[in-house]
């Protein structure tokens, strides 16, 4: 019985972690099968495919004009596909192009209002997933938010998925400034305290900081309550 609960008690080894990641793999794939499925549906009741509803979604979130090669770069796609899926949205009304200012040789895409009305509707998020999130208590859905972030750095790093426009990359962002255990971080844009359920994913207000600067202000991040006062006032 005592060598039963020892090895019950011992501290999982590389193997079991492997395991406990593959779990929570499979589970990312069920939650991502679900939502596909529901975006094809929805897409399919607009007529647009993922890919346009997508770049539709990214516009009207940008407020200005954007570029065919930076819509290609936020997305994960090639210049081509962007360019056909853009050229159905201008078809079906719900984009158009104009000269960019600052550059006559290029293109800057806007959305009409019959696109912008059409991106409003495509961005609520089905009711089915955000009534599970509300199963999580707030400690949960805190501790997932913070998971969600450093998961998607990490591949953002590795070039698996484009970069997003988040908090933790940002020259606004204070991590860690304030005592309040609920309310930790500061947001220099809006001058407010927030803690990290509500850590932005993707924020259209994010001023991206150079490789070297967001990678240190990670690391800030990462140690929490033992961030150096220099590196706070230097930001």
């Amino acid at each position: 019985m005592g060598k039963a609960r020892a090895l019950t008690e011992r501290a999982p080894d590389r193997r079991d972690a492997a395991t406990s990641a593959e779990r929570i793999a499979t589970g990312l794939h069920k939650i991502s099968l679900v939502l596909r499925h529901a975006a094809w549906q929805e897409h399919g009741r607009s007529g647009l495919t993922p890919t346009q509803a997508q770049l539709l979604s990214v516009l009207a979130a940008s407020g200005g004009g954007r570029t065919l090669s930076s819509l290609a770069t936020e997305l994960g796609v090639t210049a081509a596909t962007a360019s056909d899926s853009l050229s159905a949205l201008e078809r079906k009304g719900l984009v158009e192009k104009r000269r960019a200012e600052g550059d006559g040789r290029a293109l800057a895409v806007r959305p009409t209002p019959a696109g912008r009305h059409l991106a409003s509707r495509l961005a609520l998020w089905p009711d089915f997933l955000l009534g599970a999130l509300d199963e999580l208590d707030a400690l949960e859905r805190e501790l997932l938010q913070r998971a969600l972030v450093k998961m998607i750095r990490s591949l953002q790093e590795k070039g698996r998925i484009p970069v997003a426009r988040m908090c933790v990359g940002c020259r606004f962002f204070r991590p860690y400034v304030h005592a309040d255990a609920l309310a930790p971080h500061h947001c220099a844009f809006v001058d407010a305290p927030f803690g990290d359920a509500e850590l932005r994913i993707d924020c259209a207000d994010q001023a991206p900081l150079p490789p070297d600067e967001a990678d240190a202000l990670w690391r800030d991040f990462l140690a929490g309550s033992e961030i150096r006062p220099s590196r706070k006032e230097k930001r």
